[in-house]
């Protein structure tokens, strides 16, 4: 019995455990949203509201109402999360009270057995008048073991009753903390309205100022599908180069194989081989190991304005391919290598200024809209290293880079790879 009972309590430690971390990643998730949204509001505040900024102030404005719908979506997420927790408390008070008064029925009743029998008789009394120095010893040893037993059932109680008592703490902390949860999302609810009602003035303008704006529109698709070929091409070019390379350690080691030992011959498969180096093994595999912790490639309070896949413009009829994610900052913000790896190419693009290609084995990242280079091709560069000052916007003031991610010849969603 037992036995069952700690593989019971076991398992409600574990389910309580992990559902107390279930909570606390998704408190993490909504204050790292809650973050996004107060720079994209700091961004927003500095952007100067004329023609030439509106595309900007409207993409904000949409950023700001998906993260929003994001922290009511992960508030909903821990009040539920709380509830449950509300309903195992109580569960488990309930439990431990039934035990509680169980353990006090029997304690109760096994005291007043004794009482009853030896009210009259003192102990050294009861151990003498045995008819023996067997039943003696016997007697003497049941008074042992029964003070002994009233002791440990003295503590259970006790222990029972401290458990009860942290029970009642957990359950009035969670029903708190739901409380605080529910008032905040009334007050993230009345947000969401005001962003909304902001978005639906700023695209009013927006659609009054049609052409204009759809002609700025249309050039940056151009420049986002000259960005997209030149960089699919630069990547296969260092795919290639790297299995070039490979095949030639390939061929080398085949060529010291084949001296070592002159009788032996290759067969056709093996002289197709490929031998990557050990630097790009290991750069590989730490780069893989490392998705979801990767820090951001911008310094300072950073904001993503947009985000992986085909960016859909209604109001224009305008669709912009992304094949990475942009991020916004303050005028001043460099672009930071976000792992160890080298630098294989450094090119000028049209409406990204200058970009910086890292080698991290067999992956690749992009960092666009450089203004001011740190490093030359060829550089080892470290985790965070600065590479380069980004270009600002006259206009908006604002830093902006784009950030690709690549594995060989397949483009990633590098939102998924950062912390």
């Amino acid at each position: 019995m037992r036995t069952i009972a700690f593989s019971l309590l076991l398992l409600i430690s574990i389910s309580s455990f992990a559902q107390d971390a279930r909570i606390k990643e998704l408190e993490r998730q909504r204050k790292e949203a809650l973050r996004e949204i107060s720079n994209t509001t700091r961004l927003l505040a500095e952007t100067q509201k004329n023609t030439a900024t509106l595309i900007d102030r409207v993409k904000l404005i949409a950023n700001q109402i998906f993260s929003r719908q994001k922290v009511l979506n992960l508030l909903e997420q821990e009040i539920e999360g709380l509830k449950s927790e509300e309903i195992r408390i109580e569960a488990e008070i309930g439990k431990l009270q039934i035990e509680l008064k169980e353990q006090q029925d029997s304690y109760a009743k096994a005291v007043e057995g004794v009482l009853k029998n030896r009210q009259n008789e003192s102990q050294l009394l009861f151990i003498l008048s045995g008819k023996s120095f067997t039943e003696s010893y016997r007697r003497l040893r049941y008074l042992q073991n029964y003070s002994q037993w009233r002791k440990e059932k003295a503590n259970e109680i006790i222990e029972k009753n401290n458990q009860l008592k942290e029970k009642k703490i957990a359950l009035a902390k969670a029903q708190k903390e739901k409380t605080t949860l529910l008032s905040q999302r009334i007050t993230e609810q009345a947000n969401l309205k005001k962003e909304e009602k902001n978005y639906k003035v700023e695209v009013a303008e927006a659609q009054s100022k049609q052409s204009t704006l759809q002609k700025i529109l249309t050039q940056r698709q151009q420049q986002a599908n000259n960005l997209n070929k030149e960089i699919a091409r630069l990547i296969a070019e260092e795919v290639a180069r790297q299995q070039r390379e490979e095949e030639r350690l390939a061929a080398e080691h085949e060529k010291a194989e084949r001296k070592a030992s002159p009788s032996s011959t290759p067969s056709p498969r093996a002289t197709n081989k490929k031998a990557a180096t050990p630097r790009n093994i290991a750069l590989s595999k730490n780069f893989a190991a490392n998705k979801g912790k990767l820090p951001y490639p911008i310094s300072g309070n950073y904001a993503i304005v947009s985000r992986f896949g085909n960016q859909s413009k209604n109001i224009w009829k305008i669709e912009i391919p992304n094949n990475g994610i942009d991020i916004r900052s303050q005028a001043g913000a460099e672009a930071k290598a976000v792992f160890d790896g080298e630098i294989t190419r450094i090119v000028a693009m049209p409406g990204y200024n200058t970009c910086i290609v890292v080698c991290h084995g067999d992956y690749f990242t992009l960092y666009a809209n450089i203004d001011q280079l740190y490093v030359r091709q060829g550089d080892k560069v470290k985790t965070g290293q600065a590479l380069g000052r980004l270009y600002s916007e006259p206009d908006t003031k604002h830093a902006q880079i784009h950030f690709e991610l690549w594995r060989k010849t397949q483009m990633l969603n590098p939102e998924l790879w950062l912390r």
